[in-house]
This record gives structure tokens, C-alpha cells and sequence, in this order.
């Protein structure tokens, strides 16, 4: 499969999801969530992964004066909860189904902004500058190693020297998967990781998680 073809179909699987049950494709721990509880997981995530990581992510300045990007926003159930924090959050998405959910998910808050994207590049932002950049339950999802790495290489375009970009892969390394799959990702070795950011821009500081489905990596912009 090319990656044009491959671009395509994810953004179709996606939308066939988000018709389906967009709640369970996103957190799909259940299938019978409420907006409330929905939305109430995505300040949880905030908590864990973003509140206490405030040094690393903010680096002194004023969270209000931040301006953010989410990779792979999905309904925006994190990217509401992002609002609450920093002063402008922007969060994309492949999926035309999943961003006009994410668009009302957001609705009421003026600092959030949702947009499409083309599958692999970030041309939708135009030349808009990010301080921190974060992505959870996307990468790990995408089974081509050329549209993570174009991806990574986007942010780091959009990112000051040292600001982060936070985000998980898939670290099961005995998975196999191919390309036209958009549920089961590649599978990235630290080895693999520590190649990703060198050759993106970034230096892979910190990681959690190597070798399980969620690995996590703190990338900053050399």
C-alpha cells in the first residue's frame, strides 16, 4: 500500500469509528460512556500526564501564556481538559468526523481550536509557533514509521529550542503489523526512539514505558 492510499484510509477508518462509537475507539477501556464521565477521563489524563509534569513542560513560564498543540485531538475529550491549563490550545486530527466532535467538545472555550489535517503534516497550522507539544493514544495506532517520523519532524518545525514534545508510541517489540492497518502501530525500540529524535531534531531526555504498548517519550527541541 502507498502512503497516499494508506493517509486515506486512516482518515476513513476514523471517521467510520467516531459514527460507530467514537467514546470507545478513544478510551476503549468501555463502550458505554456518558459525556460526563467521558470528558471527566480527559481531566484525568490531563492530571496524570500534564500536571505533573509542569517543570519539564512549562520550564518557568506561565501555563496562561502557553500556546499548545495536540496531535490526533480525536473528539477533543484531552483537548477541553488542556484548556483549563494553558492559554491557547490547538488540537488536529485526521479524522473529519472525530473534529467536528472535538469541535463541540470545545465549545464555549474561545482558547481552543480544532483543525484537520492531511494524515502527515501539520500545513494546517500555516506558520503558527507551539511551546509544548503533547500527544496521547495516536502514534501507537499508525502503522508507518515515514508518517510518525514526518509528524515528529512537523512539530519540532513549529517548537523553540527546548520546549517538549511529549507523546506515546507502541514499545511492544515482538508486535508485527503492516501498512494499512490504522489500529495496530509499529513497533518502536528505545534504539528506535533515541534514532527518531536525532534525526528529527530532538533529544530524547526522559522514557517510560519501553518494551509495553504505551511508551512514553520526552522529546526536546535541540
Amino acid at each position: 500500500m502507498e502512503i497516499e492510499e494508506y493517509l486515506h484510509k486512516m482518515r476513513d477508518d476514523w471517521d467510520e469509528r467516531a459514527r460507530r462509537n467514537a467514546r470507545h475507539f478513544i478510551v476503549n477501556g468501555r463502550s458505554d460512556w456518558t459525556e460526563e464521565d467521558f470528558y471527566a477521563s480527559g481531566d484525568q489524563t490531563v492530571a496524570q500526564e500534564i500536571l505533573t509534569d509542569m517543570t519539564n513542560i512549562c520550564q518557568g513560564r506561565d501555563p496562561r501564556q502557553m500556546r499548545v498543540l495536540e496531535l490526533g485531538c480525536g473528539a477533543g475529550r484531552v483537548t477541553r481538559a488542556l484548556a483549563k491549563v494553558f492559554g491557547e490550545v490547538h488540537g488536529v486530527d485526521v479524522s473529519p468526523e472525530m473534529v467536528r466532535l472535538a469541535w463541540s467538545a470545545v465549545a464555549g472555550l474561545p482558547n481552543a481550536f480544532i483543525h484537520q489535517t492531511d494524515g502527515a503534516t501539520l500545513t494546517v497550522l500555516g506558520d503558527q509557533r507551539f511551546d509544548f507539544a503533547y500527544s496521547c493514544c495516536v502514534f501507537h495506532h499508525i502503522s508507518s514509521y515515514d508518517i510518525i517520523e514526518s509528524y515528529v519532524r512537523e512539530v519540532g518545525r513549529r517548537l523553540p529550542p527546548q520546549a517538549l514534545f511529549k507523546f506515546e508510541v507502541q514499545g511492544c517489540t515482538s508486535v508485527a503489523t503492516n501498512l494499512g492497518d490504522t489500529w495496530l502501530g509499529v513497533p518502536f525500540s528505545l534504539e528506535r526512539a533515541e534514532q527518531m529524535a536525532q534525526e528529527c531534531g530532538f533529544e530524547l531526555r526522559y522514557h517510560v514505558g519501553a518494551g509495553q504498548e504505551c511508551f512514553w517519550l520526552w522529546y526536546f527541541k535541540r
